[in-house]
């Protein structure tokens, strides 16, 4: 089972971008591009922060149910 979750979690990491793509106007910053516009920029944002949950919710579920186990 743990080697399944793993082989899932890459899988999920190997697409995620392609969920980030680019919107409009990326090229135009001065400072060139952070991990931060992944998460202050509206677009990405959504995107970004609802990975992040979900990949910790899945986590922690799989964990729970190995430890009932």
């Amino acid at each position: 089972m743990k080697k399944f979750i793993s082989i899932l979690m890459m899988i999920f990491i190997a697409f995620m971008p392609e969920l980030l793509l680019a919107h409009p106007g990326h090229g135009g910053h001065e400072g060139g591009y952070t991990i931060t516009h992944y998460f202050v920029e509206p677009m990405h944002a959504v995107v970004s922060i609802g990975c992040i949950v979900a990949t910790i919710a899945f986590v922690a579920y799989t964990r729970k149910r190995n430890q009932t186990r």
